[in-house]
């Protein structure tokens, strides 16, 4: 019966964890990390405040659990992604996914470029952090590339993340998603033409 017990309280926990991660994520990137307070963080998760502290002693571990939510968000679409039998039509769904974000870019950015330039103006090395999330989508677009049998996918592959990252930036700082949409029809059809 103990087990049981024990059994059901580390589920409990570890789903506790898991929605402290995702609110940590989400505030931070409508707010940015500075702005973010642990507070807020309970608020959005729905846990007393006093408990996020059980789970995480820092605010820097906060942020750090923001980028593994990005980290497992990531590999949950290419995972998706990687269930297409066309590295063309994995690309051409990637991009599909950002432009069904578009509204979200337009009002707060990339979750994780954002939070790597916010990140990279202040100390601690959590900026090292964030380039881990970018580096995990460059390794798998330029996959994607390779597997075309394309020259360079290493360079393909940047030039998909960097067209994304300004299209999202672009979109955010004129809240205008329809940059996303005309920027994700032109990298579309820079994919078809490779």
């Amino acid at each position: 019966m103990t087990d049981l017990k024990d059994s059901a309280r580390a589920r409990t926990a570890s789903a506790k964890r898991q929605r402290l991660m995702r609110a940590a994520a989400e505030v931070m990137h409508r707010q940015g990390a500075e702005r973010t307070t642990i507070a807020d963080i309970a608020r959005a998760a729905e846990v007393p405040v006093g408990n996020v502290y059980y789970y995480f002693k820092t605010k820097d571990e906060l942020v750090v659990a923001a980028l593994s939510e990005h980290t497992h968000q990531l590999d949950l679409l290419t995972g998706e992604l990687d269930r297409l039998p066309d590295p063309r039509e994995r690309l051409k769904g990637l991009i599909g996914a950002w432009v069904a974000q578009r509204d979200l870019a337009a009002r707060y950015g990339c979750p994780t470029g954002t939070l790597a330039v916010e990140l990279d103006k202040g100390q601690g090395g959590l900026d090292v952090e964030a380039g881990k999330v970018i580096r995990l989508l460059l390794t798998w677009a330029e996959a994607q590339f390779r597997e075309l049998n394309l020259p360079q996918p290493d360079g393909l592959a940047l030039t998909l993340v960097g067209a994304y990252q300004g299209m999202s930036l672009l979109a955010n700082a004129l809240r205008d998603p329809g940059i996303m949409e005309r920027e994700g029809a032109r990298l579309l059809a820079w994919i078809d033409s490779l």
